[in-house]
């Protein structure tokens, strides 16, 4: 089991992020400060750190420095700065990647996966996270949903909420989850706009909304995925 260090002072989305990469197979800790959260690293060696730059008692560009005068741990910066010098700072003090918030926390567990991969520290490379039902495959880790063998143009939200409505078929899920599922806890859009990324992800599946193979409309709640596909 891999094992990920999240040092990131927001506790939500740290409660968030922990849950997803431990569904995920992952053993997680967390720190919501830097220095504690670098006593941390030295006590537990994780194979991966999910790091924030704006952080209390350390400043997260200084953890990753010292992380790196002592050893390779692959490093995610997680930040709400958008300045690219932040970026390239972070980058080049050895940061193996680097995401921005608000960010949906499947695709933090997608980078987590394919930086531990490239790391050679993945714990089974022979498995693959891949969904099939019916005539749909959809790949987790490479983002990628075909339909009989025919590569699907949806774009990360109607990916993440396809991916979110396979995963449990028959369960419904409201357009709050789905939101938070596809956009992330920090994203503050209208829930009614899930409706729209319903509505053109069923027209890529060819989906009828009045007679569906796949999504369902359970109306004054949300939406869920047919259990008999067929």
């Amino acid at each position: 089991m891999s094992k990920v260090l999240i040092i990131e002072d927001e506790k939500e989305l740290s409660i968030v992020l922990k849950a997803y990469l431990e569904r995920a197979g992952y053993e997680v800790w967390t720190s919501e400060r830097g220095d504690e959260g670098l006593d941390l690293w030295q006590k537990k060696h994780p194979d991966m750190v999910l790091l924030d730059l704006n952080l209390p008692g350390m400043d997260g560009i200084d953890i990753a420095r010292k992380i790196r005068q002592k050893d390779e741990t692959p490093i995610i910066m997680v930040t709400a700065r958008v300045e690219e010098v932040d970026r390239l700072l972070g980058l080049e003090l050895g940061a193996d990647d680097y995401i921005t918030k608000p960010y949906s926390p499947r695709e933090v567990v997608a980078r987590v996966k394919a930086v531990l991969r490239r790391a050679g520290k993945s714990p089974d490379t022979s498995k693959t996270s891949v969904i099939n039902i019916a005539d749909l495959q959809i790949d987790l880790d490479g983002f990628i949903a075909a339909q009989s063998g025919e590569s699907l143009e949806l774009t990360p939200t109607e990916f993440l909420i396809l991916v979110t409505l396979a995963e449990a078929p028959g369960r419904v899920l409201t357009r709050l989850q789905l939101l938070e599922a596809s956009q992330g806890v920090a994203y503050e859009g209208y829930e009614r706009s899930v409706d729209a990324h319903i509505k053109n992800l069923r027209a890529k599946l060819g989906d009828d909304s009045k007679e569906p193979k796949y999504i369902e409309t359970v109306f004054g709640v949300g939406y869920r995925f047919k259990k008999d596909v067929s």
